[in-house]
């Protein structure tokens, strides 16, 4: 820190405890100055030689027959009119970053210029501001820091405007001729280390002085990147680099915090003052979602307007991909009853397939919006948001206020092509399914209705096949396709007309009738899945030589049965056994399936198991019947 000293003389001012102060001298002092609650003896003389205020008010104090003088509203107060006091009287004056601005401006309030008297206290004050406290970096951010308190003094002989100017001309500058000493705690520095020196050995960061204007007031700080950006040699990702650190260093990372009454007005003001400073090109600022959500998180709970959520939206759709579950667990403000507000990320998810230009099919339009955004969408930031919305379903669907609406509607707000896999739509539904147990069985076909048990992993089907609280539909959809796909490799030869691929195909556009509601939501009967497993043995038979086929559809079928029922529960085993009896796949044509499996709340039956099973031991059968495999 600069600083400089004024005057030769010893400090002779003392006081006696209280606010009286006076200069220990042999001549008694003829002067009282009255500054706040503060008393200054002193004498006349060496007032009257530097300050033309001090040479008026005591000509008129004696000339109304007093002694005493009151200087009201100085800056600075009674200290800096100390330090102009002891510079009247010679003594010793320390200047330092702290001090200056405030005896500049009580220098002027005296009258202390060269009209006066030559090298006056004025003239000193800028030989060092100039000189010093503008050519160091640090002592520029500490002198404007001190020019808040002194308004509109500081304003009017444009101290302010010139630390802001020094300030900007350094922060502009090219990172390899910095040599002054910065503030950098983030990135390649190590945590809470401070540069204070460049060496020639270690690269200036291009974003190095971030860090030290995160202690400026909103107001000030608001000045200074307006300077800085008007200069148009800082990068948007510095700008915005900036940005994210004062947000960090002034917003609270607890959202109970912000619906403090005391502070939501200064939230406000900072929020709106860092949106209004972000880059004006939405697309390529260089700022990451997850610091346009966290703005708008702090903008829904303190209410800021619609305007700036307005304006966040707009930036936050065009990499809404690049998110996580986290940044979109905005909360949600009355009258909503959820915990979370769906409503306000559907609205996004809405708008970034409008600006992406992609139909609910998954096709990309052209000319879809005259407005429409450069978001370089592809297929694999579809996917990514896919998955996205099924993680951010996943948290949401413990929430006991979602309603099923608002569940389908998330679901679906996303093209069918851009879901890939079913996994986490399945373990959403599962959490949604398992935390409203009351759910009405129309509205649990509603919600399963949304998976493709086709597009289930090993894991995730194995999970379903045990999953007691899914329909029992949906549960001989997950057996009865993981059967196929076991068949299906054996009876590959058949062809791409094969009885596998007709079967899958029947199955599936019953399951779509199902799913549209042209069917009867009501269980499969069991004669109607042994008819289409029969003709799948048969047309397997045929479509190879008999006894080759009959072996490989029997391995095949064998195979998959026992691997099946060790990862199945007692429920699910039962179901598989009465439309699956026997190693090769073989329906008996007069075997009961038993009334109560057929319905939703079969789940818990306690019937007995079937008994064709010739190749499992009694103990084989009792080992597997309690194992039990949970994938999560």
């Amino acid at each position: 820190m600069k600083f400089m000293k004024l005057g030769s003389k010893p400090d002779a001012f003392q006081t006696d405890g209280t606010d009286a102060r006076y200069v220990v001298s042999n001549l008694p002092s003829d002067i009282v100055i009255h500054v706040d609650d503060a008393r200054f003896y002193l004498h006349k003389f060496p007032l009257l030689s530097k300050s033309s205020l001090l040479q008026r008010l005591i000509i008129e104090a004696s000339q109304n027959g007093t002694d005493e003088v009151v200087i009201q509203d100085i800056p600075g107060g009674v200290k800096t009119f100390e330090i102009c006091a002891k510079f009247c009287y010679g003594m010793v004056v320390t200047l330092n970053a702290y001090n200056v601005v405030a005896t500049r401006c009580a220098a002027e309030y005296l009258g202390m210029t060269e009209d006066v008297e030559k090298s006056n206290l004025i003239f000193k004050m800028e030989v060092f501001l100039n000189s010093g406290i503008f050519r160091s970096w640090k002592d520029s951010i500490i002198a404007l820091q001190t020019t808040d308190a002194l308004l509109p003094w500081s304003e009017e002989l444009k101290l302010v405007g010139r630390c802001i100017d020094s300030i900007a001309t350094k922060a502009t500058v090219n990172p390899s001729n910095v040599m002054w000493s910065y503030t950098y705690n983030r990135k390649s520095a190590s945590s809470d280390e401070i540069v204070e020196a460049r060496k020639s050995s270690q690269a200036v960061p291009k974003d190095w002085w971030v860090e030290d204007l995160c202690e400026l007031d909103v107001d000030l700080y608001r000045r200074v990147m307006v300077a800085v950006k008007s200069r148009r040699r800082i990068p948007s990702d510095v700008v915005g680099e900036a940005l994210k650190a004062y947000a960090a260093r002034w917003l609270p990372e607890c959202c109970d915090t912000l619906v403090d009454d005391v502070y939501t007005e200064s939230y406000k003001h900072l929020l709106e003052t860092i949106v209004w400073l972000l880059p004006s090109d939405k697309g390529s600022s260089g700022i990451s979602c997850c610091f346009f959500l966290k703005l708008l998180k702090v903008t829904v709970v303190i209410g800021a307007g619609e305007l700036l959520k307005e304006e966040l939206m707009d930036r936050i759709v065009l990499q809404l991909h690049k998110a996580s579950v986290h940044d979109l667990l905005i909360p949600s403000k009355p009258p909503a009853q959820t915990i979370y507000d769906i409503q306000l990320v559907q609205t996004l998810i809405g708008r970034y397939m409008r600006h992406a230009g992609v139909a609910e099919d998954g096709i990309f339009l052209n000319n879809l919006d005259q407005e429409m955004f450069e978001t370089n969408v592809d297929n694999e930031s579809l996917v990514a948001l896919c998955k996205l919305v099924d993680r951010y379903l996943a948290e949401v669907a413990s929430d006991p206020n979602l309603s099923v609406s608002s569940f389908v509607d998330l679901a679906t707000s996303m093209p069918e092509s851009a879901r890939t896999t079913h996994d986490g739509l399945y373990t959403a539904i599962d959490i949604f399914i398992k935390l409203h147990p009351g759910l009405p069985k129309a509205e649990k076909r509603k919600i399963c209705s949304l998976m493709d048990v086709k597009k289930l992993s090993k894991g995730a089907c194995i999970h379903a096949a045990q999953n007691d609280r899914l329909p029992l539909r949906v549960v001989v959809q997950v057996l009865f396709f993981e059967q196929l796909r076991a068949a299906g490799a054996a009876s590959a030869a058949a062809g791409p007309n094969g009885s596998v691929a007709r079967c899958m195909a029947r199955l599936a556009e019953e399951e779509e009738d199902w799913k549209d509601g042209r069917a009867q939501p009501e269980a499969p009967t069991p004669g109607a899945l042994r008819k289409q497993l029969g003709s799948l043995k048969l047309a397997a038979d045929q479509g190879v030589g008999v006894d080759d086929g009959r072996r490989l559809v029997a391995r095949s079928s064998s195979v998959a049965n026992q691997s099946s029922r060790l990862s199945l529960s007692s429920r699910s085993r039962r179901i598989f056994d009465k439309l699956w009896v026997g190693g090769g796949g073989k329906l008996p044509g007069d075997a009961p399936v038993g009334g109560k499996g057929s319905s939703d709340t079969s789940g818990s039956s306690q019937s007995p198991r079937s008994s064709a099973k010739p190749l499992e031991s009694k103990s084989s059968s009792s080992s597997s019947r309690n194992r039990r495999y949970s994938v999560s």
